[in-house]
């Protein structure tokens, strides 16, 4: 399985941003899918996940509601919509893929892993 994300970049507080994610592999739409950030210094944090079938969502609680998280399984990509981007949404977004089913919100929960992709959120 591999996986490339797309879509960050610098905007404002207040601002909405998508990021993209595609997949390739023969099993990948088997697998439940996550977003991760990470900032310089701190360990990677769980955004939000998606189970394989798409049936099932789950979001970190500190989003309050400000980011969805989807996935479009003819175009192998899964997707996060976020919206009122604060100062602190600033980091390096990962998406990664998990044979886990249920809540999978540790890293070390997750198999294969994107390159990552920078938002910076200015104020």
């Amino acid at each position: 399985v591999q996986l490339v994300e797309s879509g960050g970049g610098l905007v404002q507080a207040g601002d909405s941003l998508r990021l993209s994610c595609v997949g390739s592999g023969r099993t990948f739409s088997m697998y439940g899918l996550g977003w991760f950030r990470q900032v310089p210094g701190k360990e990677r944090e769980f955004v939000a996940l998606i189970s394989w079938n798409g049936a099932s969502t789950y979001y970190a609680d500190f989003l309050e509601g400000r980011f969805t998280i989807s996935k479009e399984g003819a175009k192998n990509t899964v997707y996060l919509q976020m919206n009122n981007l604060k100062t602190e949404d600033t980091g390096v977004y990962y998406c990664a893929a998990t044979r886990l089913s249920g809540q999978a919100t540790r890293a070390y929960d997750y198999d294969y892993w994107g390159q990552g992709t920078q938002v910076t959120v200015s104020s």
